[in-house]
């Protein structure tokens, strides 16, 4: 089935929150923000004469509980007396027209005592600013493990942030009902909203209804940090008794939001012939001023610190560390990628000291089924080496060109790099593995559904409305995906952790199946017997029929139930914070990408050119979509990697917070070829009709375009080893080359 949003996409019919016919009498509002990173307020001059000034809102104003935290109650809706960066939320400006609105916030008047910020995670860290507790898992025997080791290397990285930049801002637009408060929000996680927003109203969470019908782009950014957002419209709208909508602009969002968090860590790593004999890490991560998701983040970096690698003694340490920066949050991957290149970087490293090529490693140290992970759990189902077979195949040419291409070229050099990726597929936190569905067959056969998943443009409408009307055996147009809504489905988790499609289309396909019983018990009663589905027909064994739309009729004036409430919860896994040990994954997605690039060493002008991808989808539901999430991954990743820094001057202001300083990938970076092939293998049992999750695992793969960068440079001039740090813009390989 094609993307079902592609037309309205492309035409501009679809429809997000800026976009919706706004009721009489709406108000406009915008977020007045810390003006320094660390401080406290001395006074708000608000006392202001402007004609279309409704109310300015502080933290007096919130009825409920003035605090938004979820894993940890550490963050204000609006700062009270403290603030803890630059951006951070003050005051609700409210007022009759937009343009009245920022005039007003700018004739505000803040008085901060300033005080001395902390930006550096190991800053932070020694000063004792950390979030929650350290964690550590280990393997083996990390004490006796190093004497065992023939080579042993120790090195640094610095890995930077990333801006999600989604086209569609953060938004809401609040609406007073008789009961309480509608909201539609452009949020990952409608219940976040709404449990929050209940919160800071003071009201039980069945006065807030939460509605979505997509997001213009989300990546992580909008499952926590679309929260606050929601929660400021809902409280002016409180205040008021009026609809109030708040859009961020473009420079408001980049100021106020959250990033990817940046890392900086340390390993030691060690060889035994050819195999890998012990691994240590110590991750320091950049929270940011709060919590947020960072816990989470930090915990899934752990599990992802080996990435694909079968490693016999492991020891990985890591800390959430509180600066004075915008808290950070989810990013596609959510910690999984940095704990990964932390390995490739020591792989890379240990590589070149030994003279051989780092896919040598890489290949002669893959996981195979059986082999324990640092957490307890045993790798199932590896399809690594058929993926890395099947693109070693596929570049042989490539990679004889680019060896010719080095031989006669001094000052422009090619390189490429393997990465192999194995992501666990699950919420790391058990409980949030579970969802709901509710759905409708009207009585001309139509068919309405309601899940827990937001649409962001990863196709989640299209996979459930696929496999909600194969069941049935009809066309497309018999269904339709409803929005999002906090009445139809109720206590979900946000559309995150690539488990989405899984957790939602299973809930809808118990519902289908409750539906489908109930039919075929009427049918039967009828003379039906072994009934099957097909061509908008019921037929059985014997060849007798009934169309869709007259057994729903006939079963309507039969009373029969044509609604089904329908729940799905991920079997088999669990996890001990303790212990440290678990199953906490339903199942992996593994493939194996290689990446090859050229770099213009006299002008320090990289270029990727190749893009070629393995990948273990499972049995494929939809091959188009997932070949654009794969591509679309793959970008994203090689933005990160090679062009978006973020930059933070020593007042905390983000110097990189317009697009005129912000570079993010364009059509002209996009990769010269881009080859894409599936593995095929046996459906996979844990997933929505035997596919494998798609949505996070490809942005790993562009790893292998920042190594491939470095296997270039290291072609003409030898580079610091023990020393990496991401991104690798066009400046820093100048500087690499040349400082």
């Amino acid at each position: 089935m094609r993307n079902i949003d592609g037309l309205s996409h492309v035409t501009g019919k679809s429809v997000y929150v800026d976009d919706l016919l706004e009721i009489d009498g709406t108000l406009y509002s915008v977020i007045l923000t810390s003006p320094v990173a660390h401080g406290r307020i001395a006074s708000i001059s608000s006392d202001i004469n402007h004609p279309d000034l409704v109310t300015i809102l502080t933290a007096e104003d919130i009825p409920g509980e003035n605090q938004i935290g979820g894993i940890i109650p550490d963050e204000e809706l609006l700062a009270s007396k403290e603030l803890h960066y630059f951006g951070q939320p003050i005051a609700i400006v409210v007022a009759r027209t937009l343009d009245s609105a920022y005039e007003i916030r700018d004739m505000i008047s803040v008085e901060v005592e300033e005080l001395n910020p902390v930006f550096d995670p190991r800053e932070a860290y020694e000063k004792g600013k950390i979030i929650g507790s350290e964690r550590q898992f280990e393997l083996g025997d990390m004490v006796n493990a190093w004497r065992e080791c023939d080579h042993i290397v120790e090195g640094k990285v610095e890995i930077g942030g990333q801006e999600h930049l989604y086209i569609e801002t953060q938004g809401a637009y609040a609406l007073p009902t008789e009961n309480g408060y509608k909201v539609i929000s452009s949020t990952q996680g409608p219940t976040s909203v709404q449990k929050i927003a209940a919160r800071i109203l003071g009201l039980p969470m069945h006065r807030v209804e939460v509605d979505v019908r997509r997001l213009g782009g989300g990546f992580g950014g909008k499952e926590d940090q679309a929260t606050p957002i929601a929660c400021m419209a809902i409280l002016a709208t409180h205040t008021t008794r009026r609809p109030v909508k708040l859009v961020l602009d473009r420079h408001d969002d980049l100021k106020i939001t959250g990033k990817r968090h940046p890392y900086s860590a340390d390993y030691k790593i060690g060889m035994r012939g050819n195999k890998i004999h012990a691994y240590d890490v110590r991750f320091f991560q950049n929270a940011g001023s709060a919590a947020d998701l960072s816990p989470a983040v930090l915990e899934r970096t752990l599990f992802h610190a080996t990435n694909s690698y079968y490693i016999p003694n492991v020891r990985a340490w890591a800390v959430s560390c509180r600066t004075n920066l915008p808290p950070n949050t989810a990013f596609r991957g959510f910690g999984g990628p940095q704990g990964m290149i932390v390995i490739e970087s020591a792989i890379d490293h240990i590589a070149n000291e030994l003279g051989v090529a780092p896919s040598k490693v890489q290949r002669d140290n893959l996981i195979g089924d059986g082999d324990e992970f640092p957490y307890g759990q045993c790798a199932a189902g590896v399809t690594l080496v058929k993926a890395w077979e099947q693109v070693e195949k596929d570049t042989v040419e490539v990679i004889r060109e680019i060896k010719d291409y080095n031989a006669t070229h001094t000052f422009s050099k090619k390189g490429y790099a393997f990465m192999p990726i194995t992501f666990g597929i699950s919420f790391t936190n058990t409980s949030m593995n579970q969802a709901s569905a509710l759905v409708n067959v009207y009585i001309d056969g139509s068919i309405g559904i309601s899940t827990g998943a937001v649409e962001m443009g990863q196709g989640v409408n299209t996979r459930i409305l696929q496999v909600v009307t194969n069941f049935f055996g009809l066309p497309e147009r018999y269904g339709k995906v409803e929005t999002t809504n906090t009445t139809r489905a109720i206590n979900t988790s946000p559309s995150a952790a690539s488990s989405t499609h899984d957790l939602n289309g299973k809930a809808a396909l118990d519902a289908c199946k409750k539906i489908r019983e109930r039919l075929e018990a009427f049918l039967s009663e009828r003379g039906f017997s072994d009934v099957r589905f097909t061509e908008g027909k019921a037929v059985s064994l014997d060849g007798k029929s009934m169309s869709w739309e007259e057994l729903i009729s006939a079963a309507y004036l039969a009373r029969v139930d044509l609604a089904a409430h329908g729940f799905y919860s991920t079997p088999q896994i669990h996890f001990d914070k303790e212990r440290e040990k678990g199953h906490p994954f339903a199942y992996h997605t593994y493939g194996v990408a290689l990446i090859t690039s050229t770099v213009d060493c006299l002008r320090g002008i990289s270029r990727v050119e190749n893009v070629f991808v393995c990948h273990d989808s499972g049995k494929l539901l939809n091959s188009n979509l997932d070949i654009g999430q794969i591509e679309g991954g793959v970008v994203q990743g090689l933005g990160w990697m090679l062009l978006e820094d973020l930059v933070f001057d020593d007042k905390g202001i983000n110097r990189s917070g317009s697009l005129s300083t912000y570079k993010v990938p364009d059509i002209d970076f996009a990769p010269r070829t881009f080859v894409t092939k599936f593995l095929e293998v046996p459906a996979n049992k844990l997933g929505l009709k035997g596919s494998k999750a798609i949505g996070e695992p490809p942005l790993m793969y562009a790893i292998a375009g920042y190594f491939s960068v470095r296997d270039a440079m290291n072609k003409f001039r030898t580079l610091r080893r023990g020393d990496y740090t991401i991104p690798m813009t066009n400046e820093r390989i100048f500087m690499e080359l040349y400082a």
